[in-house]
């Protein structure tokens, strides 16, 4: 097996099937790692909707009606069978009390914490933070507050997010996905070989990772 397998995850923090595909992709990782495999895991950019407004006026069930067209009953029914999916995982959503946002800022704050090697903290809080809490994840100064939860350095973090300084990082992230031809996430891309798309079960990401561990062919 090899001695590690690095793992590139694109994902949205307003995107909840990436919540749950981290969930999922975890589970996974915690099997991998029993057996002796080891993993570098490194978290992307990609907007799902990047006109989105800062502070949109509006509830979920607003945004999702006027964003993809949907009638209202059909969005509320959707976003309630995506909660009870989420609680499978152990996650509580609370799509009341989600305030919608663009996304931007909390990518090039992920881009911060990656450099300070708290990535993998910053996102988890970031999506908690959205999804269950009904934090704004928008605003330099809301995403300071959550940086400054985990331990990062409150100013630098406004002066980063102020200065636009990881705005260059996430641009070249998107632009990585579109020449890996990703149109949807989360999308994992393991040892720079096997693309996974969307939330899979833990057992399929399972199978990917042993099967990147144990050989060394690259796909057609």
């Amino acid at each position: 097996m090899n001695s590690s397998v690095k793992v590139d995850i694109w994902s949205d923090i307003a995107c909840p099937w990436c919540f749950i595909g981290k969930r999922r992709f975890e589970t996974a990782a915690a099997e991998f790692a029993a057996s002796g495999g080891e993993l570098e895991v490194e978290y992307h950019s990609f907007e799902l909707a990047p006109d989105t407004p800062v502070d949109f006026a509006g509830s979920e069930v607003d945004f999702l009606v006027s964003h993809k067209g949907m009638p209202a009953e059909q969005v509320s029914q959707m976003l309630g069978q995506m909660t009870q999916l989420a609680s499978t995982e152990g996650l509580s959503y609370d799509f009341d009390a989600l305030q919608h946002t663009n996304t931007i800022k909390a990518h090039e704050l992920l881009h911060l914490a990656a450099a300070k090697g708290r990535q993998a903290d910053m996102i988890e809080r970031l999506f908690v933070a959205y999804f269950e809490q009904g934090r704004h994840v928008g605003r330099t100064e809301d995403l300071a507050d959550l940086a400054a939860e985990i331990g990062l350095d409150r100013d630098e973090v406004v002066d980063a997010l102020t200065a636009s300084t990881y705005r260059a990082a996430v641009d070249a992230d998107k632009q990585q996905a579109i020449a890996y031809g990703i149109t949807g996430v989360p999308f994992f891309v393991i040892d720079g070989r096997f693309g996974v798309s969307g939330a899979q079960e833990p057992s399929a990401l399972l199978e990917v990772l042993q099967h990147a561990a144990t050989t060394t062919d690259v796909p057609a």
